[in-house]
């Protein structure tokens, strides 16, 4: 395996859009992800680090602007990543809809899914200024809320944690052709926002499709955009359980779509 990995000679490039770019080691279980799934697909992994705030439209050097749109349209996908703070939302919100517009393969996990969402609120349904009341609680379109059994003052133990089922809501779709049998998959958890229950029927309505929902029925957990080559989103975190012979198959998924698989 690692003799292959050695000799793999075509490239594939992925964006990897986050805030932490200046330290990747806070990506590291997400970039053993991604290279085992390059590996699946006979790929030689090239990442490029793309800083989200350098993106957005008021960055004020040219240069770093400039270099961030460059590897960003250079790319075979997109990957946002996790992460908390309202530092380069907007730019994680430009690079979705980068790839949405654009049929470049998207993959959202966590904070990654729920940008998503805000960017088709704001773009595809018109919902003017859609945002996450984790960086506006005053929003006049909540795409995305606080989960309401977390407690908002004893944030230590207090998100959505640990492994937990999600359960296919339709018969057929990319995602759950990846993951293979079965009626539900379970998947590591880490966040205290939910995409917002009241604007669920209206999102899909235009398209993107929560194929994936918890227990409940409520709670969105995977989307998938209707007509696109790859756009998908999860609300947990599959790297955690990625292995070199197993890749996680949101990965795999991304990875395929980018080599045209």
């Amino acid at each position: 395996m690692a003799l292959h990995l050695d000799t793999l000679e075509q490239e594939v490039r992925i964006a990897m859009v986050g805030k932490y770019t200046g330290l990747s080691d806070a990506y590291l279980s997400v970039i053993k992800s991604l290279q085992h799934a390059a590996m699946a697909v006979d790929r030689k992994l090239i990442i490029d680090w793309v800083e989200a705030s350098h993106l957005e439209e008021d960055w004020d050097n040219a240069e770093d602007s400039a270099s961030a749109w460059q590897m960003l349209k250079g790319a075979d996908g997109v990957l946002v990543p996790g992460g908390f703070g309202d530092r380069g939302i907007e730019g994680k919100i430009l690079a979705a809809n980068y790839s949405r517009t654009n049929n470049i393969p998207y993959l959202g996990i966590c904070l990654g899914l729920q940008i998503a969402t805000i960017e088709f609120c704001r773009n595809v349904l018109g919902l003017a200024g859609a945002n996450s009341t984790e960086f506006d609680e005053n929003v006049e379109h909540a795409a995305v809320v606080f989960m309401p059994e977390i407690s908002k003052t004893h944030l230590g133990g207090t998100m959505r944690l640990g492994s937990r089922p999600t359960l296919w809501q339709v018969d057929e779709c990319k995602i759950r052709s990846l993951y293979g049998e079965g009626d539900s998959v379970d998947e590591r958890h880490r966040h205290r926002y939910e995409v917002n229950p009241d604007l669920i029927e209206q999102i899909e309505a235009a398209g993107l499709k929560f194929v994936g929902k918890d227990e409940t029925g409520q709670r969105c957990e995977i989307f998938e955009l209707d007509g696109h080559p790859y756009f998908v989103g999860v609300q947990y975190h599959p790297e955690f359980k990625s292995r070199p012979n197993r890749p996680s198959p949101p990965f795999l998924g991304l990875l395929q779509a980018a080599c045209n698989n």
